[in-house]
């Protein structure tokens, strides 16, 4: 089908903390832009999820510090290029990170000085050969790729004399 489409979360347990998360943000004062908590109009069952924007966040609220795994944005505003970098690497996660500029320059020195393990410019995608995973708490090591490829891999060093 043409369009954009967004699927259901995995599993129960998952539709429900980000439905907890979605609650968690408007208990704590940020603003749903759309969205909110429930699911889509016209779908009774599954995992879907309301796509939720908020802002007026700041980054001591749960909406901004955990991992969510759910179509929700929260938008924090900051006054600077250093302070939205501090802002998005003040967390214990670090497995992606978005960057959206029209300078191609500021767009690639932002994007290095973000603490992820994958970092889109401009809604930019991940080729099937990328490298999967996060800094932090946000997993460990890496899959797909060559980098994912060595994590399947036993290094052996065999030293001594060789037979003649």
């Amino acid at each position: 089908e043409h369009g954009d489409h967004i699927g259901p979360l995995v599993s129960q347990m998952q539709y429900d903390k980000v439905q907890e998360l979605i609650e968690a943000g408007i208990a704590e004062g940020a603003r749903v832009v759309i969205g909110g908590t429930g699911r889509p109009e016209g779908f009774n069952r599954g995992y879907f999820v309301r796509p939720t924007i908020f802002a007026d966040v700041n980054n001591s609220m749960r909406i901004a510090r955990e991992e969510v795994f759910g179509p929700v944005l929260a938008m924090i505003p900051f006054e600077d290029e250093e302070e939205a970098i501090a802002i998005a690497n003040d967390t214990p996660y670090g497995l992606a990170a978005y960057v959206q500029t029209s300078d191609a320059a500021k767009g690639e020195r932002v994007a290095r000085a973000l603490r992820a393990g994958m970092v889109r410019i401009n809604g930019a995608g991940l080729s099937m050969g990328h490298p999967f995973g996060g800094y932090k708490q946000s997993g460990i090591g890496r899959e797909g790729g060559v980098f994912g490829l060595e994590d399947f891999l036993e290094t052996k060093i065999i030293s001594g004399l060789a037979r003649a």
